[in-house]
């Protein structure tokens, strides 16, 4: 079984996160400049096995495409074409960045390491893909 990856996709950067080959913990993984994207997904993929990228749908209150969306949605359609036997799927991603930065505080974060956008991105793909296993985990019990 491969392991599912979840890209919190942002116009400067990425952030990115996996879950074990198990398929039971979702980690953070990195925070990529979006310019290196791609090379970063290919050289992650060629090394380890991932069967499923998940990407952040980002929504409105009145749960409709963002504005965000239209900078999203090309970079969905070549992740599909770079990787066709790959399951790409979305997930709302409404809300993972306030939940990003409310765990650093739970954390213990100073308000210097709170202000590191990198770990924010990171932090929110990491939710993102429990929120996508969590899901998942649901629907497979209503069977």
């Amino acid at each position: 079984m491969g392991r599912i990856m979840a890209i919190d996709y942002g116009q400067k950067r990425a952030g990115i996160a996996v879950t074990d080959e198990s398929r039971i913990i979702a980690n953070g993984l990195a925070t990529v400049h979006v310019k290196d994207l791609m090379t970063f997904l290919k050289d992650y993929i060629s090394h380890e096995k991932v069967d499923c990228i998940v990407v952040g749908e980002p929504r409105d209150m009145k749960n409709k495409a963002s504005d965000a969306s239209r900078f999203i949605d090309p970079f969905v359609k070549h992740l599909k074409k770079q990787f066709p036997n790959l399951v790409v799927d979305r997930m709302d991603e409404r809300f993972t960045s306030q939940m990003a930065f409310q765990t650093m505080i739970d954390a213990g974060l100073g308000k210097k390491d709170r202000r590191n956008k990198e770990l924010v991105d990171t932090i929110s793909a990491t939710l993102i893909l429990q929120s996508y296993m969590e899901l998942k985990t649901h629907q497979k019990s209503r069977k």
